[in-house]
């Protein structure tokens, strides 16, 4: 199946703590339907020392949402949307807001 949420595709929060924001989509865990966001869902976890690069103590750090928490955002209207997927003229499959129709652009994520 293909995916309706890819990295680098701009959410937002439909449900939890962090209800409203909106971020991009830094990865994608397809196998466990759950994804990370930038700068959202911040966790604090103690963290032992691992060697002089890195001292132990609390530390902030992402933790995963899942799929049915967030909603892609809307190009046109800047709203939360659900997605469709369709065959352009070219014979192209690409995805669309449902809320507006309008086609959702696909960002590649740049490589680190």
């Amino acid at each position: 199946m293909a995916a309706k949420i890819r990295t680098g595709d701009t959410v937002i929060v439909l449900r939890g703590k962090d209800r409203g924001k909106s971020g991009r989509v830094r990865q994608v865990l397809p196998e466990e339907n759950r994804l990370y966001v930038e700068g959202l869902n911040i966790v604090k976890r103690h963290q032992k020392a691992r060697g002089p690069g890195q001292p132990g103590g609390i530390i902030e750090k992402e933790a995963p949402l899942h799929v049915s928490k967030v909603a892609i955002v809307d190009p046109q209207t800047g709203k939360p949307t659900r997605v469709g997927f369709r065959f352009e003229a070219d014979g192209s499959k690409v995805r669309y807001a449902k809320r507006s129709g309008q086609v959702i652009p696909t960002q590649r994520p740049e490589k680190r």
